[in-house]
């Protein structure tokens, strides 16, 4: 039998939960809304009942341990969960120690967007390259570096916060406070709000059409191109230059072998494709030209996959250190 862990991927929405093979495929997975208004104590009997579960779906599978994708900050040393903003009264829980003491097995905790991109180098569309910078474009915007082969951390685990680069001096206050963040000008939810602001309800518009006179969605703002809107195709290319100026920025400091695109707004990227490269042309120095874009490979999995391959790394370190 191959060896597989135990993976958690903590979201603010849903709590995910699987076994996955040192291959890095789902062997098993359950999932369920996260109790976030609830406090600590309520989500970690969710987490409990969960890893039971897969377990359970896994009789004679010994998991090699356990790894945890969170929202930041954390402190992944330390295996703290500091004060994540989509999880009410959560403040320095110890949750490694906590899920390692009930299951008895080592635990690693990353945050959510690093623990993707570590999915996505070992596993995905990253596979084969030393260093890759991957963004996700969503409700908001994050990601994670490798860098020569390993996760950046930077001070208390905070390096590669890229939604909060600024790339414009004007545009909507971020949820941070800033004016100008990549995440409030190129986020799916900027896209939304620039789409809500051109069209009304019941306008006739596609986009109105699709999100059923509500607010519009980036996604909404996607599937009305895609049927050839005229003014949904323009956001777009808006949206592609965003990105554009912001993956520039991301190939100046880290100099990837590639970046990779993932999150709901990447179901666009044959859209958004050629105004990024468009937008990345035009801004990168000509050294940094060649370094493709590419989407991500491992869809909603990214952060099971990269929790897990946590556990198989550091085991894999562990097994070197007691045979050395």
């Amino acid at each position: 039998m191959t060896a597989a862990a135990l993976a958690i991927d903590l979201g603010g929405t849903q709590l995910r939960a699987a076994m996955v093979s040192s291959a890095g495929s789902i062997l098993s997975f359950a999932v369920e809304p996260t109790r976030a208004l609830d406090g600590p104590e309520a989500i970690i009997a969710q987490i409990f009942s969960l890893l039971e579960e897969i377990v359970r779906q896994n009789p004679g599978q010994v998991p090699v341990g356990i790894g945890i994708a969170a929202p930041g900050p954390l402190d992944p040393k330390a295996g703290m969960v500091i004060a994540p903003p989509t999880l009410r009264g959560w403040h320095n829980v110890p949750l490694a120690k906590i899920i390692g003491q009930r299951f008895s097995a080592p635990v690693w905790l990353e945050n959510d967007a690093n623990a993707a991109a570590l999915g996505e180098w070992r596993f995905g569309a990253g596979r084969g390259v030393d260093s890759m910078v991957f963004v996700t474009v969503s409700t908001g915007i994050g990601g994670g570096v490798i860098a020569d082969g390993r996760i950046l951390h930077g001070r208390r685990g905070l390096a590669a916060e890229i939604g909060h680069m600024t790339i414009t001096h004007e545009g909507e206050r971020c949820f941070c406070g800033a004016i100008g963040c990549f995440e409030a000008v190129a986020s799916g939810t900027a896209l939304g709000r620039r789409a809500s602001a051109r069209t009304k309800p019941f306008d006739g518009s596609a986009m109105r059409a699709l999100s059923a006179n509500a607010d519009v969605s980036g996604r909404n703002v996607v599937d009305a191109a895609r049927q050839g809107d005229a003014l949904a195709k323009q956001l777009l290319d808006d949206e592609a230059r965003w990105l554009g100026i912001g993956f520039t920025n991301l190939l100046h400091l880290y100099s990837p072998d590639m970046i990779v695109m993932g999150g709901g707004i990447s179901h666009g990227f044959d859209l958004l494709q050629a105004g990024i490269a468009s937008a990345m042309r035009e801004r990168a120095m000509p050294a940094y030209r060649d370094v493709p874009v590419v989407t991500a490979q491992l869809g909603h999995h990214a952060g099971l996959v990269g929790a897990a391959s946590l556990v198989f790394q550091n085991h894999i370190h562990s097994e070197e250190a007691s045979h050395g």
